[in-house]
């Protein structure tokens, strides 16, 4: 039989067996698929998956992804041969990638509700995610090599795993969403047990050039429970639960923190110029709006060089508030300086030279001089003394904002560092 007469053949093969799995009730399909779990619970040193940081990994994640979406009919092909959206250009994005012997063959986007919002918002209604407070993320950019799709998910559950492991302990995420075609939504809702934004299809999705796609969500509050309920007392290769919540995979590289930030911002001006000015278009395609937005966030000279110059500067008043690069995650107590009162426990935010912001699960009047402890580093203790200023809000319900009248040295050195960075 010749090349292309057997490629016929198993293509018809294959099309007859997702026709007959689809003829099966819902239920029996799911169990099917959970059945044909396969992670790999050992890979060779030559396998490597962590956070995208060089431009040459950056950019082989860009055209690895460019290739994908391009032979799906995604989007049409660019002339830099790379899908670099302008989320990308974000602090709250985080590329990840998948290497073998050095050469990268798979990569996911991790998009944190930053200053762009989602790209699926244009489409998706997110607000019943919201009200359950927590952050989200968006889960975008999906593509791994065609040579390593068959080979038993040796890069695909591993870059999932980190994903997974990236989100609950380092990117402060409580809600993922993504949205897919609809002929691949079910291996998200039987797998990973995403459920649907909404019963219905968007017909045409613009971030995917117009095709069809189906908005869903995870919550990894309840993650561990579903995965548990599913997958526990399986043979260890078919346990997801095990696998993601338990196994440590050594080829995962999780990044190594100074402070307590959750997020890992790797744009450099000078990345920001290779793939936005150079590469592509990206910064001169960008609104007015976006355009104030990043310059909210990116300051100084050398980012002044290469972001893209605004219409007219801003009009008087309208000025954007500074946007910090770092996000905070930084557990801690407040009593009040009285020393008569309960120690309440905390969650730092937000740091700045003379404030935070934090939540706290109690109400506090307005004037009130508290005692501020926390680990804001490895080691890095600190004792202020801090009045409630104002009551806020933030993605995980209300918060306060508190005023340091007199930072103590490990305060002043978190925040000398997020000013350089």
């Amino acid at each position: 039989m010749g090349r292309s007469a057997a490629a016929r053949l198993k293509h018809r093969l294959h099309g007859a067996a997702r026709a007959l799995l689809g003829s099966l009730p819902r239920a029996t399909r799911f169990r099917i698929y959970r059945g044909m779990v396969d992670c790999p619970l050992a890979l060779d040193d030559t396998y490597e998956f962590g956070i995208a940081r060089t431009r040459e990994d950056l950019e082989a994640s860009f055209a690895l992804l460019h290739d994908a979406y391009v032979a799906s009919g995604f989007m049409p092909p660019h002339p830099s041969g790379l899908r670099v959206t302008p989320y990308h250009a974000l602090p709250t994005t985080t590329t990840l990638c998948a290497k073998v012997g050095g050469t990268v063959v798979g990569t996911l986007s991790i998009v944190r509700d930053g200053v762009f919002g989602f790209p699926l918002q244009t489409a998706f209604d997110i607000s019943a995610v919201r009200e359950r407070g927590g952050r989200i993320a968006e889960i975008s950019a999906l593509a791994v090599h065609p040579a390593y799709r068959r080979t038993g998910g040796s890069i695909l559950f591993p870059l999932m795993k980190l994903m997974y492991e990236y989100c609950t302990r380092y990117f402060d995420t409580r809600h993922l969403v993504i949205a897919v075609h609809p002929k691949r939504i079910e291996l998200y809702e039987s797998l990973l047990f995403f459920r649907r934004l909404t019963a219905q299809t968007v017909a045409r999705y613009d971030f995917a050039n117009g095709a069809p796609a189906i908005g869903a969500t995870l919550d990894l509050q309840e993650a561990p429970q579903l995965f548990r309920r599913a997958y526990g007392g399986r043979p260890a290769r078919r346990d997801l639960h095990r696998y993601f919540v338990e196994l440590e995979l050594p080829n995962i590289e999780f990044p190594l923190r100074e402070w307590n930030v959750s997020n890992d911002p790797v744009l450099t001006p000078a990345l920001a110029d290779h793939f936005f000015n150079v590469r592509t278009q990206g910064f001169t395609e960008l609104d007015e709006r976006r355009k104030r937005l990043l310059h909210s966030i990116y300051d100084g000279p050398a980012w002044a060089a290469v972001l893209p110059r605004l219409a007219s500067p801003p009009p008087p008043g309208s000025q954007l508030r500074r946007t910090p690069r770092y996000t905070f995650k930084c557990p801690g107590t407040v009593a009040p300086s009285t020393g008569s009162g309960p120690t309440q426990a905390i969650t730092i935010v937000e740091v700045s030279r003379n404030g935070l912001r934090a939540r706290i699960d109690a109400t506090l009047e307005v004037g009130t001089l508290l005692t501020v402890q926390a680990e804001l580093g490895a080691g890095r203790q600190t004792r202020v003394q801090a009045r409630v200023a104002v009551a806020t809000r933030t993605y995980d319900g209300p918060a306060y904002g508190l005023h340091v009248a007199a930072p103590d040295a490990a305060w002043l050195d978190c925040v000398a560092w997020l000013e350089r960075a």
